[in-house]
């Protein structure tokens, strides 16, 4: 039998969080220096050979939906692998669903951040209910009475699985179900409708089209009220016990995110409680929406940071030609520039972060409510043509099941569809700019602050500007402008706080213009190899 020769070892029994200058550095400049024992254990546990495996193990065997019990009884229960039980252990057991309403602290959004960013990079699909949970606890806030019911339960570090009354439980998990396939995002054309009854209880009737993470137990559902879309609280198990009517058509069979059930739903008079101003559901769960387009954000940046990772490991073991794949002046330039924009994400993630922190500003308010709408819809794009990249660094390797990257690669189309597509977000930028024109002075006054710093980012906040000013508003310029506005984000933030070596790279291409159409194609000039060793884990 042969021995297998010029292969990298598992990139595995290493630190995540300490092997991530980039997240170091921006956890303490966001305030959150206070959390990095707390998101250095949720790195080591990421980096465990058992960790990884869960992983893997929770995407071949996906969920499998039970509709009826042997005796005929419909049940519409999802059964998961228990390595999903298992990750999902450790992000409830750290708070990653509901640290900064546990401890509302300076940093708390940040260091929450941090740390989720860290453990998706084990496995992403197990984030959905993680997130969602976390991002409810802000619409629902709006009801007091049903915040004060419901939102002990949502924070504790309890992970309890299992369709039982709420009451009974010593944690609960939480998620929405807003689209109907009639609309899709158009949420506004929802056709399920809402007949209050007594006690004042909903009678909710109609087809969601997509609802992830079913088996949670309780959603923020929105539905024609008789004065207009209102937005419920509806929990699969009613107060008596009996299961509510939320009725499971069947799990989508998707390209990515495959641990996670993602499922169509029928509601059959199912009993749900208002939450906000009945006709004002959109407005009500936006709050949740805002949480959870921050956590795309995360996403997209935990993806690129694992990416890079696993790129940067194999090419500095694999040769090729007689030399070392990260020693190849091309290969070399390829990470580089991958590395590049995974900082870039890195620090723009953790700049939101802070501006959530720091919402009772109104400055930061308004910042984070452009801002955070140009990051979803830039990031999470970047991603995807990232992991395609550094998929390819590993040839073949990378094209097998065996390795991360076919799982990287499938996950990262999904959160630039989730909570709005690229479209969305882009009218949803030209939206913010002309209701609240505050939000545009906030933007600007967020990247000005690296004013003077380089002519090539001075030059191209004076561009911005022009942008702003001639047109802003035209739709079908949308996606231009937006990516103007994120990359002159991206680039204020790296010239304020990023590796010099990173914001130089990152202004002579993206900002100077001398740069291509795909990753490998950075100047010359620049300090290519201490940028990939910046983000090399070492091991």
């Amino acid at each position: 039998m042969s021995a297998a020769t010029n292969q990298p070892p598992p990139l595995v029994d290493y630190n995540l969080f300490e092997a991530d200058a980039t997240l170091r550095e921006a956890l303490e400049r966001e305030g959150a220096g206070w959390a990095h024992d707390w998101v250095s254990e949720l790195g080591r546990l990421a980096g465990t050979e058992e960790a990884i495996a869960w992983g893997f193990q929770a995407n071949s065997n996906p969920p499998q939906l039970h509709t009826h019990d042997r005796f005929g009884n419909r049940v519409d229960e999802v059964e998961f692998h228990p390595a999903w039980h298992r990750l999902m252990e450790v992000a409830i057991g750290h708070g990653l669903h509901a640290l900064p309403w546990r401890e509302p602290r300076a940093g708390a959004h940040a260091a929450r951040a941090a740390g989720f960013y860290v453990w998706s990079q084990v496995e992403g699909g197990h984030g959905c209910p993680v997130s969602m949970t976390y991002a409810a606890v802000a619409a629902l806030r709006t009801q007091p009475e049903l915040a004060s019911e419901w939102e002990p339960l949502m924070t504790t570090l309890d992970y309890d699985p299992g369709l039982r009354p709420h009451a009974g439980k010593r944690g609960v998990l939480f998620g929405m179900a807003m689209t109907e396939k009639q609309g899709g995002s158009d949420v506004r054309s929802n056709t399920t409708r809402a007949t209050p009854g007594q006690d004042g209880e909903y009678q909710l009737n109609g087809h969601k089209w997509f609802c992830s993470a079913p088996m949670c137990d309780a959603f923020l559902v929105l539905a024609q009220a008789p004065a207009g879309l209102s937005c419920f609280l509806l929990p699969r198990v009613l107060p008596d016990g009996s299961r509510n009517a939320f009725h499971i058509q069947r799990l989508k069979d998707k390209l990515g995110n495959r641990s996670n059930a993602s499922s169509e739903i029928e509601l059959d008079d199912a009993i749900a409680w208002m939450v906000g101003e009945e006709g004002n559901g959109v407005r009500t769960i936006i709050e949740m929406v805002n949480h959870t387009r921050l956590d795309c954000v995360i996403g997209s940046a935990s993806l690129m940071r694992q990416a890079v990772a696993q790129a940067t490991h194999h090419t500095a073991h694999r040769s090729a030609f007689g030399r070392l794949l990260s020693e190849q002046p091309l290969m070399v330039n390829v990470l580089a520039d991958m590395a590049v924009e995974s900082e870039a994400t890195t620090v723009l993630m953790m700049r939101l972060a802070g501006a959530f922190d720091r919402g009772a500003d109104p400055a930061q308010s308004h910042f984070r409510r452009l801002a955070l709408a140009v990051g979803k819809y830039w990031t999470c794009k970047r991603a995807i043509a990232l992991v395609a990249e550094a998929l390819e660094c590993h040839g073949g390797n990378g094209y097998v099941e065996e390795s991360i990257m076919p799982r990287l690669y499938r996950e990262a189309p999904l959160n630039s569809i989730w909570e709005g597509s690229g479209n969305v977000n882009a009218l949803d930028v030209l939206r913010a700019m002309d209701r609240e024109p505050e939000s545009v002075s906030a933007f600007m006054g967020e990247v000005e602050q690296a004013r003077g710093s380089d002519p090539r980012l001075d030059r191209s906040i004076d561009q911005l500007k022009k942008e702003l000013t001639n047109g802003a508003g035209a739709e079908a310029g949308a996606r231009r402008l937006v990516e103007r506005m994120a990359i002159v984000l991206e680039g204020s933030l790296l010239v304020r706080h990023g590796d010099p070596q990173v914001a130089e790279a990152f202004a002579a291409s993206r900002l100077g213009g001398d740069w291509g159409h795909s990753f490998g194609t950075l100047p010359k000039g620049l300090h290519l190899a201490s940028i990939v060793q910046r983000h090399r884990p070492a091991t």
